[in-house]
């Protein structure tokens, strides 16, 4: 995976001058939207049971696009889980804007509540992509989160989301889309190599297709921009789908493990 990084970087080398320069146009150009609201919630659907969910990552995970993370993805992923399981559900995000796995191991993990914990959801990738982080780096990075939340919640089952779709971002160039779209990918393939030397920790490893979930939920509106809030962040819509499909990833393997 190193050796495919070193090939992709050196084949586009030559564009790194492009990509930096459309890349400071594009965050001139991108309104800067705040995260979301409200990081705590309770879907309570008078079941016997609760399940504690904790939500660890980057600006998707903090809900920028939308007001509230009831709108987001832990609101979404809360509310389908508490239905599939039959439990109800308390959340709680920890999640910051421009984080990478290096800034989430460094500064969140320190923040973790020190309650009982029932299922942990990671959603993290694009800012690692964003700063060119290496495979062997980020492996190192997303084996230190693992291990740092082994030690703080033993028996607690982790799951990582999809990758971010990058080569999807309306925002982006055709430029930046092809170098940070590729290494996201790899970094995807990476992240799969180091969940699977860990018990109880998954990755959801489908890469998400706007056209594909435009035709597996039977959207009408086939223009992709309904999927963003700024060309680069989720809009509600997305967070909907993004945390229902989500939801069904973890109580598959949630409902195996018992």
């Amino acid at each position: 995976m190193q050796l495919l990084y070193i090939f992709g970087f050196l084949i586009a080398l030559p564009l790194f001058p492009i990509v930096y320069f459309q890349g400071k146009n594009i965050r001139k150009n991108v309104p800067r939207l705040p995260p979301a609201k409200k990081p705590k919630g309770f879907v309570n659907n008078s079941y016997k049971n609760t399940l504690q969910v904790l939500c660890i990552g980057e600006s998707t995970i903090a809900g920028v696009g939308v007001d509230t993370h009831k709108n987001g993805f832990s609101g979404a992923f809360a509310k389908r889980l508490s239905t599939l399981l039959q439990h109800n559900i308390k959340w709680v995000v920890y999640a910051k804007s421009g984080y990478t796995a290096s800034k989430i191991a460094q500064k969140t993990m320190v923040n973790l509540p020190t309650i009982s914990v029932d299922v942990i959801v990671i959603g993290l990738g694009g800012n690692d992509a964003f700063t060119l982080n290496s495979p062997k780096k980020w492996a190192k990075d997303i084996d230190n989160i693992i291990q740092i939340l082994r030690h703080k919640y033993p028996k607690t089952p982790i799951y990582f989301t999809n990758m971010p779709p990058i080569k999807e971002f309306p925002a982006f160039t055709k430029t930046i889309k092809f170098v940070i779209g590729n290494l996201v990918e790899i970094l995807g393939k990476q992240l799969y190599k180091v969940v699977t030397k860990h018990p109880k920790v998954y990755y959801n490893k489908e890469v998400i297709t706007l056209q594909k979930w435009t035709h597996k939920h039977g959207l009408k509106n086939k223009d992709t921009s309904i999927y963003f809030s700024d060309g680069i962040h989720p809009s509600k819509q997305t967070y909907t789908i993004w945390g229902q499909e989500m939801a069904d990833f973890v109580a598959k393997n949630y409902l195996n493990n018992l």
